[in-house]
């Protein structure tokens, strides 16, 4: 049996500021062992025994396209990336992904999975999805079910109904449920017919349109649209921008999997209960709740020294991070920015989030340190005007032919081998060899080498902004 993974790729993950920003967000963080939880999500079904799995399909933004497309690139995983002009949540989604697993000829199964979430047992994930394909290849619709541990209001719930089978664990689904107040969701967990509802599907390609196509008419004529004029760019899949953006948003469980009941034609809505060590990550808390702790009940990354500390979560990227005498609570440390909360209010840094966007700061969108599709950028310090970056550049990549307005750079070569065109003239620098580029001259880095470009830039001048940059070529199709 033939299964397409698709990761839903998208969501900014707000609560989990300063180490998810809007530009660079929680899926593509390593925040439990080395592996981003793009990566784990991609690497989740190989080993599979008795399944074919095909190239994972990726529904994602454009912003960060590049950066998932090197993150699988480093797992192995082989992919395809759709990207969304913009988002409309999960139904037009999935349906974007269902039309181009249709339009290649074949109906497979597709296993559609948030890039965002932890599976700590992999192994038992894979037993769920197994006991799922028969009635996913007989037309039901097929979602999983956590085995709740605690009685949680932060999540959505599925009754379950009838056992289809007597030695299965698949059921029908009574009904969905939202998210329920303490004494309601207490009374889900003691009656053991409530699962958490995890977002995960497993259901056929042509199963998804035809439901689509009766219960959200809407969404299917917008995405086979936008399906119908996409266009491929270097290694992804852009769909209609205009066709895409008519159309109406919904989440797969509003557009289709809630109306199920009232239209058996369509397929049997179907419920596998799993217990995976789970969770939607979807604040700090959440995260300290899913990972390896000490035995004071401290879960601990980076470097970090704890004194008399219990119960909470310490995360630091560029510093030591030293606590003393703290109970219950989150720190989390990024090169721009600072986070101290009580475990109990982590559902409130969103509202950080928000008041940075509303004063313009950057810190709600980027981290200090940014991806390009040539490599990275940090800006290390910067006054007036005057800003100083650490670049490093990708083996074989180039940044765009380009030129400024308003500043002049001076390039020092700190770690290989750099390639410089400043107007009709290309020349090589290595290691301690600088170069200056006058304001107003075309240009362009580049790394001929087999090993990563390292250089510091200090750029000066009367504005230092990145809009201030004027394309000329580019090999990433940035060109303005």
């Amino acid at each position: 049996m033939q299964i397409q993974p698709v990761i839903l790729c998208g969501g900014s993950g707000t609560r989990l500021w300063p180490a998810s920003r809007e530009h660079y967000p929680k899926q593509l963080l390593a925040l439990l062992g080395d592996d981003s939880l793009l990566q784990a999500t991609a690497q989740r079904l190989q080993g599979l025994d008795g399944l074919h799995v095909g190239p994972a399909l990726v529904v994602a933004n454009e912003e960060y396209r590049f950066v998932i497309a090197e993150q699988l690139r480093q797992v192995g995983v082989p992919s395809r990336i759709l990207l969304e002009p913009t988002g409309r949540n999960t139904a037009p989604a999935l349906t974007l992904a269902a039309l181009t697993a249709l339009a290649d000829g074949d109906d497979p199964l597709l296993l559609v999975m948030p890039s965002d979430h932890v599976v700590r047992d992999v192994s038992a994930f894979g037993r769920a999805v197994m006991e799922g394909v028969p009635p996913a290849g007989q037309g039901a619709l097929v979602t999983f079910g956590v085995v709740p541990d605690r009685p949680e209001t932060g999540y959505g719930y599925i009754r379950a109904g009838q056992r289809l089978s007597q030695t299965g664990r698949a059921c029908r689904i009574d009904a969905f449920v939202e998210k329920p107040d303490a004494p309601q969701a207490a009374a889900y967990v003691a009656s053991g017919e409530y699962f958490w509802n995890a977002g995960i599907f497993l259901l056929r390609a042509s199963t998804w349109r035809r439901a689509v196509q009766r219960l959200a008419p809407a969404i299917l004529a917008a995405c086979e649209q936008a399906v119908a004029g996409a266009r491929r760019d270097l290694d992804f899949l852009r769909v209609d921008r205009a066709a895409f953006e008519a159309c109406p948003t919904d989440s797969i469980d509003y557009a289709v999997m809630e109306k199920l009941a009232a239209h058996p034609d369509l397929g049997a809505g179907v419920v596998v209960p799993m217990s995976v060590g789970w969770s939607d990550v979807g604040a700090w808390d959440a995260l300290w709740a899913v990972a390896d702790k000490d035995e004071h009940g401290n879960a601990v990354r980076g470097p970090a020294l704890l004194e008399d500390t219990r119960n909470s979560l310490v995360m630091a990227h560029s510093r030591l991070v030293a606590t003393v005498g703290m109970e219950d609570a989150v720190v989390v440390e990024t090169p721009d920015a600072v986070l101290v909360a009580n475990k109990a209010h982590t559902q409130s840094v969103k509202k950080i989030v928000e008041r940075l966007r509303r004063n313009g700061d950057q810190q709600a969108l980027q981290h200090r340190k940014v991806y390009r599709p040539w490599g990275w950028y940090d800006a290390i310090d910067a006054g007036e005007r005057f800003q100083v970056k650490r670049i490093v550049v990708n083996p074989g990549a180039r940044l765009s032919l380009q030129m400024h307005h308003h500043r002049a750079e001076h390039w020092i070569v700190v770690r290989g081998t750099a390639e410089v065109t400043c107007e009709d003239r290309t020349f090589l620098l290595t290691e301690n060899q600088s170069t200056y580029i006058p304001l107003g001259q075309r240009h362009r880095l580049a790394n001929p080498g087999k090993l990563p470009l390292e250089i510091i830039e200090v750029q000066s001048g009367a504005y230092l902004g990145e809009d201030d940059i004027v394309r000329f070529e580019d090999h990433y199709g940035r060109v303005d």
